[in-house]
C-alpha cells in the first residue's frame, strides 16, 4: 500500500516553488501539469470506490471503470478553462498537454512504487506508452472542444463524442496491455502511432496557417470619402 496523497504533496511542492522563477508563458503549463496530477489522484479515488463497492475484479476495473473516470477527470478542467476564460485554440491545446503529461507522470510514479522498477526496459516502455496514451486522449478532447467553439450547434454531441472516443481508446489500451505477448506489444505501440498521426496533423495545420495570405480589411477614409484596402497583420 502506498500513500498517494503524500507522493502528490512531495511532487507538488517543488513544482509550485518553480512558479516564482518561471516566466509567465510557462506558468500556464505548470499549473495545468499540477491539475493533471490532481485529476489523476481524484480519478484513482473514484475508480477505487467503484471497484470496492461494485465487486469488480482488478482487471475488469482497469478496463471498464478507470477509462471512464479518468477521461472525465481530464475533460472537466478543460471545459472549465474554455467556459470561464475563453482561451485561444493554441492555449487550450497547451492546457491539454499539461493535463495529460501531469496525469501520466503521477500515474507512473505510483505504479513504480507499487510494482517496483526492477526491469528498466519494461518500465521505460510502459512509462512511455502510458504517457503518450494520456497525452493523446487529452489532445483529442481539446480538439473536440475547439470544434465545439466553431460549430456551436454540435456542442453537446461533439463533447460527448470526443469523450466516448477517448474512453474507448483508453479502454482498448488497457485491454491490450493486460494480455502478455503480441496483444501487449500492439497495445504499447498504439499510443505511439496515434501520437505520430496527431503530430503530423498538427504540423500540417501550422504550415497551412503560415501559407494563408493575411486578411484584407477595408478602411474608409472619412476626409477623402475613399476606401482603402490594407493587409491585416
Amino acid at each position: 500500500m502506498i500513500y498517494a496523497e503524500n507522493i502528490f504533496l512531495c511532487i507538488t511542492a517543488p513544482v509550485l516553488l518553480s512558479l516564482f522563477f518561471l516566466r509567465k508563458n510557462a506558468h500556464r503549463f505548470v499549473v495545468f501539469f499540477l491539475i493533471g496530477m490532481g485529476m489523476c489522484l481524484t480519478g484513482a479515488y473514484i475508480t477505487g470506490f467503484v471497484y470496492q463497492t461494485a465487486g469488480f475484479a482488478e482487471e475488469e476495473a482497469a478496463i471498464f471503470i478507470a477509462p471512464v473516470a479518468e477521461e472525465i477527470q481530464k475533460l472537466l478542467p478543460l471545459l472549465f478553462f474554455l467556459v470561464v476564460f475563453s482561451p485561444s485554440e493554441d492555449k487550450l491545446t497547451d492546457a491539454a498537454i499539461g493535463i495529460g503529461v501531469g496525469f501520466a507522470t503521477f500515474e507512473n510514479c505510483c505504479y513504480i512504487l507499487t510494482a517496483g522498477a526492477g526491469s528498466l526496459p519494461y518500465i521505460l516502455v510502459r512509462g512511455l506508452a502510458v504517457g503518450v496514451m494520456h497525452l493523446v486522449t487529452t489532445l483529442a478532447e481539446s480538439g473536440a472542444l475547439n470544434l465545439v467553439r466553431r460549430y456551436r450547434t454540435l456542442s453537446v454531441p461533439g463533447v460527448v463524442g470526443a469523450l466516448s472516443l477517448s474512453m474507448t481508446f483508453h479502454a482498448l489500451y488497457n485491454l491490450l496491455v493486460s494480455e502478455p505477448g503480441v496483444p501487449a506489444v500492439i497495445g504499447y505501440m498504439l499510443p505511439l502511432l496515434a501520437a505520430a498521426r496527431l503530430f503530423i496533423g498538427y504540423r500540417g495545420r501550422i504550415r497551412r496557417k503560415k501559407e494563408e495570405p493575411p486578411a484584407r480589411v477595408k478602411n474608409v477614409s472619412m476626409n477623402a470619402g475613399k476606401e482603402e484596402t490594407t493587409d491585416e497583420v
